[in-house]
């Protein structure tokens, strides 16, 4: 199985100002655990997860006064869609990190996780019917 049947194509992007609260809250609605910061000064892109929200907090700062920005990952590892899920988890293992941004052609196409890839690899995929069987 590859990337690109596992990865989730809702990605939520943020820009660099946004608070830790803002993006905490884009993130629940979205029910994700990553959004991607797009700093159009720099024409980068870095990933902000629920780990780093939770070590700021944890940290005592101030999620209202905190930007994404200072909590933001930008040496990525990308991942391509062409990838196998095998290629996806070393990527993660190896990094110790639990998403990858996907880009095809450069372009942002999704974001692939542990959760994900756990999905696709679980038995719990395949119909109750067929299990009981």
């Amino acid at each position: 199985m590859l990337v690109r049947d596992a990865m989730s194509t809702v990605v939520l992007t943020i820009g660099p100002a946004h608070t830790l609260r803002q993006a905490a809250r884009l993130m629940s609605d979205r029910r994700v655990g990553a959004a991607i910061v797009h700093d159009p000064d720099t024409s980068g892109i870095g990933i902000l997860t629920e780990r780093d929200i939770i070590d700021s907090l944890g940290a005592g700062q101030d999620p209202d006064h905190e930007t994404a920005q200072a909590h933001t990952t930008t040496d990525v590892v990308f991942a391509a869609p062409g990838w196998t899920l095998e290629e996806a988890a070393a990527a993660m293992t190896h990094g110790g990190f639990r998403h990858l941004i996907v880009l095809d052609d450069q372009e942002t196409v999704g974001v692939v996780s542990v959760r994900d890839i756990i999905r696709c690899w679980s038995p719990a995929r395949r119909e109750p019917a067929a299990l009981a069987g």
